[in-house]
């Protein structure tokens, strides 16, 4: 088998009402994604998404002709791409689509088949007050969602604060509750400098008073010794980053130097299904957990679905819905033919057809 085409498909859609995602300079009025096709000379075609692809067009060659079936060699390629150019990772889901097909098997048990299905995570994007939050977490406890992540911007941490307390005392135990600072990256042009270790400090104690999971991203990434001291000021209380770390042993290092609880990059935005995989493997071995980063679009939340099944990722996958701030399965899937959209046990089952099971729109 060999590659005959790479297609690159843009489309977008408008978001009116905006959605307010905390980590936005300004609210998104527009959704664009961009679906990878692999063609092939055997009829069979694979498609992936996730990140642009922008930049792609010059190095579309280096791929024609070649196996996708080869995918260590061809995840190499996209490696040395990445140095010069952009994350092209949805490339690398389209041609794992392509092998599931061939193989006859859904992509997750390609890469390990632990379960069938994984417990999500309700990922709010917005802040809202607290009063609001309280009642959103009582109908995912209705829904029978087992967990809740909710972002403390760190310019507002107080109202972040409230908001945890309110859910807390909504719900009790019912739902486990994350907390994302969105402290390790910023948007295009957004120079708005990180809080300072003594503020993250303070601010993740405060945290721990509300029996939280996890506190997410509360440092920039290449802060390893500093992510140890707010795991070692708060035994109990995970620390989670890596969605955005394009390097394996960055990442790896992170790992060896006993940085983090939970490691999160995104299969089609950050390390590849391949890579992530890899580094989930390494993780369970020091007892740590490997559960992804979701935000992009309905096809990239499968990908990403697939590995973190394969892998036996958890203890919950990242399920971005929060209709408050503008944010729906509807909007988030509008490449698919209907939103994924988890059981009434709070789970979101892998597909059954070979490869990833997408069904475009």
């Amino acid at each position: 088998m060999k590659i005959t085409d790479i297609r690159l498909e843009h489309r977008e859609t408008v978001l009116d009402p905006p959605c307010y995602a905390a980590w936005d300079p300004e609210p998104r009025t527009r959704f664009a994604a961009t679906i990878v096709r692999v063609e092939t000379d055997e009829g069979v075609v694979g498609v992936g998404s996730g990140d642009t692809m922008a930049g792609f067009d010059g190095y579309r060659e280096l791929f024609l002709g070649t196996d996708p079936l080869a995918t260590e060699l061809q995840v190499r390629r996209i490696e040395s791409i990445g140095f010069h150019a952009g994350r092209f990772w949805p490339l690398e889901s389209a041609l794992w689509d392509i092998v599931g097909q061939v193989a006859g098997l859904p992509v997750a048990t390609l890469f390990g088949g632990v379960t069938d299905r994984v417990p999500v995570y309700a990922s709010w994007c917005s802040e809202q007050p607290p009063g609001r939050r309280a009642e959103d977490a009582h109908r995912l406890v209705e829904d029978g969602i087992r967990a809740v992540k909710i972002r403390a911007h760190p310019r507002r941490l107080r109202q972040g604060v409230a908001a945890v307390a309110a859910v807390r005392e909504a719900v009790g135990d019912r739902l486990d509750i994350m907390v994302d600072l969105n402290q390790a990256w910023r948007m295009g042009g957004d120079v708005t400098e990180p809080l300072e270790l003594a503020e993250v400090r303070r601010v993740v104690r405060r945290l721990a008073e509300y029996d939280v999971a996890w506190v997410e991203e509360p440092l920039p990434y290449a802060d390893a010794d500093g992510h140890r001291l707010l795991r070692a000021d708060n035994p109990g209380v995970r620390i989670a980053a890596g969605e955005m770390l394009d390097s394996l042993p960055q990442t790896l290092a992170l790992l060896e130097a006993d940085a983090l609880d939970v490691y999160q990059a995104d299969v089609v935005l950050a390390l590849g299904m391949t890579r992530s995989r890899q580094l989930a493997e390494a993780a369970r071995a020091r007892h740590r957990r490997f559960t992804p980063h979701t935000w992009t679009n309905g096809l990239g939340l499968l990908a990403n679905l697939h590995v973190a099944a394969g892998v036996g990722a958890g203890p919950y996958l990242e399920f971005p819905d929060d209709p408050a701030g503008g944010w729906t399965p509807e909007r988030r899937d509008f490449l698919l033919a209907e939103p994924l959209r988890p059981d009434p046990d709070g789970m979101l089952v892998v597909p059954e057809a070979p490869g990833l099971g997408a069904v475009l729109a």
